[in-house]
């Protein structure tokens, strides 16, 4: 927790900065350091603890804790920050009791197999809409060749002469408070209470080997960057007859070229000229799905926003779908004839500047509206 830097200081706003100004600074920052776009060493790091921090101060009840209590977690009691500390009395009660109050493992019961975690990568529209695709993942399974036992086929384990099949031995140790019984692992069969004299040529005993399994998977429309699917039982193999671990996919979304999301909702920036601006017009905006027309009032200043319903995100749990939020961006004009420019000057109350040159900021938005209307 000492290493963990300020939330507010993470996402560069004030602890007064209104949930605007951190959404803006946080969209800033996550397609910055968004490891597809920026190839620095750390920029994963820096782009988690971004998303971190914003999770926490986006939320007004986890931003009220977090302003109380900082990184400390107020609801992780004595073994938390502050609180005693109790870790080692589990060597003490082993010694003294037998390990957990003197109850045994059953070394030969069924046990459930690891969790697994993969990570996919998918693009910004296959986020929006949905897929369906195939991954291969590395994961451990039943041997097929001694079914799980780890002996060799027509052979079966022994049950081990030293724990009796317990997995377990008794030391018996004296102490100040007297004669203590303490139990360990068997030494001679590593708890397992099971000696393989002849031992399967395929797993060479362990019971379980290594293979590539291919699995359908379907991506939900709506799903957003860190989401996780569960696969129930496609983890890694369990043991005597016991179920499958679970796998986790956690989606990684790239970022669009044009298109912004937030939760179900689209943001993109759009230039408009000086004339359609001061005058007003109807323009062509494209959206996830199509091209729709946005009428544009006389006056418009540059950075209002307008919205287009139903035109973001469909909404991963429950119905309907979220908007696209468009800015409008006036962008200067460049190249004028010597008449334009005296009628500019009229306008403008005869103060004599040139128009200003045209940004490399503008340039691009024109750029990234083009591939969205190519469908990019």
């Amino acid at each position: 927790m000492a290493n963990k830097r300020d939330y507010y200081e993470v996402l560069g706003v004030g602890k007064d900065a209104s949930a605007e100004d951190i959404k803006k600074s946080y969209r800033k920052l996550a397609r910055q350091y968004h490891p597809d776009v920026n190839k620095e060493a750390d920029a994963e790091n820096k782009f988690k603890e971004v998303k971190e921090a914003y999770d926490v101060l986006s939320d007004d009840g986890k931003r009220s804790t977090y302003d109380q209590y900082g990184h400390v977690d107020p609801n992780q009691g004595m073994g938390g920050a502050g609180g005693a500390d109790f870790g080692g009395f589990g060597d003490i009660f082993d010694m003294f009791f037998g390990g957990g109050g003197g109850g045994r493992r059953d070394p030969n019961a069924p046990q459930r197999g690891n969790d697994l975690q993969y990570t996919m990568t998918v693009e910004f529209k296959e986020a929006v809409f949905g897929k369906e695709t195939e991954i291969t993942i590395p994961r451990t399974e039943s041997c097929d060749t001694c079914y799980g036992s780890g002996a060799k086929p027509g052979t079966k384990p022994e049950t081990c002469s030293t724990c009796r099949g317990t997995g377990q031995q008794e030391v018996v140790q004296n102490t100040p408070f007297g004669r203590m019984v303490n139990r360990r692992a068997c030494t001679n069969c590593s708890g397992t209470g099971k000696i393989i004299r002849d031992k399967c040529g395929t797993c060479h005993g362990a019971g379980k080997v290594k293979k590539q399994r291919r699995i359908k998977i379907n991506i939900p429309a709506g799903v957003d960057d860190g989401a996780q699917i569960r696969m129930t039982g496609e983890g890694e193999g369990g043991t005597r007859g016991g179920p499958s671990g679970d796998l986790y996919i956690v989606i990684r979304v790239k970022p669009h070229d044009f298109f912004e999301r937030e939760n179900d909702d689209i943001y993109c920036e759009v230039p408009l000229t000086f004339v359609q601006a001061a005058l007003g017009d109807e323009i062509e905006i494209p959206t996830l799905t199509e091209k729709v027309k946005l009428k544009i009032p006389a006056g418009t200043q540059t950075g209002t926003y307008f919205r287009l319903k139903g035109k973001g995100v469909p909404k991963l749990r429950g119905y309907g779908t979220g908007d696209q939020h468009v800015k409008v961006t006036v962008v200067t004009p460049t190249k004028l004839s010597d008449e334009q420019k005296d009628l500019l000057r009229q306008f403008g109350g005869s103060n004599g500047e040139p128009p200003a040159e045209q940004s490399e900021h503008h340039e691009s938005i024109f750029e990234r509206m083009k591939k969205a209307f190519r469908g990019e």
